[in-house]
């Protein structure tokens, strides 16, 4: 059975759009040198104790939600209290 021909601009319109998310991570990807931050962080970055507790979120992760913050000045209002 010989095989049916691809029609013109299929495998184009079957493509996912790219979001505006997604080409600002690839543009931050691109910008941010992560593997030099990471490595120059990681050392103070507080790690998991011995006597338990609630781990630390990932650093990449944490280093990349400030970034943002910082780009669209996100921040939690200082009402004068600590985190908790």
């Amino acid at each position: 059975m010989p095989k049916q021909p691809a029609l013109p601009g299929f495998r184009d319109a079957m493509k996912k759009k790219v979001t505006r998310r997604e080409q600002f991570l690839a543009e931050m990807d691109g910008v941010v040198p992560w593997t030099r931050l990471l490595a120059l962080i990681a050392p103070h970055y507080p790690k998991a104790g011995p006597k338990g507790g609630r781990p630390p979120m990932a650093l990449e992760t944490m280093l990349r939600v400030y970034f943002l913050q910082n780009w669209y000045a996100l921040s939690r209002p200082d009402d004068g209290r600590d985190a908790v």
